[in-house]
């Protein structure tokens, strides 16, 4: 018996340390790549998370992407739904990866087919990860009431939801945006900055389920 419970509770372990895992790939993501290419290449921040596919940071991106990937689908939630989400989430994460967004300049009509699937493959991804913060991290077993904590954590996992949500809106506005308004707006970088808002959400996100943050009296 004991054997037994010393190994449910090694489990236990290993599944909040994958997801402390994903949540600090998450939220180190940005800064990574912004020390690497403003320090060790000096080419300063490009307009986009994915546009630094272009940059000495491109084997940092891809690989931390794929390793967000695989983490996903080690993933295992108390329902077939959860599995299902991160199984979605890492062929989302390494789509991202492996399909670089569309280069500046004169891309060729290959480039941008490729660069329109890393949208659709981004796209997908950041709905994936706001669809874990609102409807899966805050599911609550309806035999036990939710501690303190538990209920703290899930307004932590709604704030990070609805972050990702609006700032993938955000985007999205930007991109529809008279040339005018656009070109006014494009010096200081939004969809950059949007970008990291959602990837430092999303990994604040993991990081609670994880409970490293809010983590429940024994």
């Amino acid at each position: 018996m004991q054997d037994s419970a010393d190994g449910s509770r090694s489990l236990v372990l290993s599944y909040l340390a994958l997801r402390r895992a994903i949540g600090v790939l998450g939220i180190s993501l940005p800064f990574v790549l912004s020390l690497g290419a403003i320090l060790i290449f000096e080419v300063g921040i490009p307009e986009s998370i994915s546009d630094f596919y272009y940059t000495g940071m491109r084997d940092v991106l891809v690989g931390t992407l794929c390793a967000i990937g695989v983490f996903l689908l080690s993933y295992k939630g108390y329902e077939r739904l959860d599995d299902l989400a991160g199984d979605l989430a890492c062929v989302f994460a390494i789509g991202v990866a492996l399909f670089p967004t569309t280069p500046s300049g004169d891309p060729t009509t290959l480039e941008r087919t490729i660069g329109a699937a890393h949208l659709i493959f981004a796209a997908l991804f950041f709905v994936t990860l706001a669809y874990f913060s609102l409807c899966l991290f805050t599911k609550t077993d309806k035999t036990k009431t939710p501690t303190r904590q538990k209920i703290r954590r899930n307004q932590v996992y709604k704030a990070c939801g609805f972050t990702i949500v609006a700032s993938i809106v955000l985007i999205l506005v930007y991109a529809f945006l008279p040339e005018r308004f656009e070109n006014a707006l494009s010096a200081y970088d939004p969809v950059f900055w949007l970008e990291s808002i959602a990837v430092l959400a999303f990994g604040l996100s993991w990081l609670t389920k994880g409970e490293a943050l809010l983590q429940d009296q024994a």
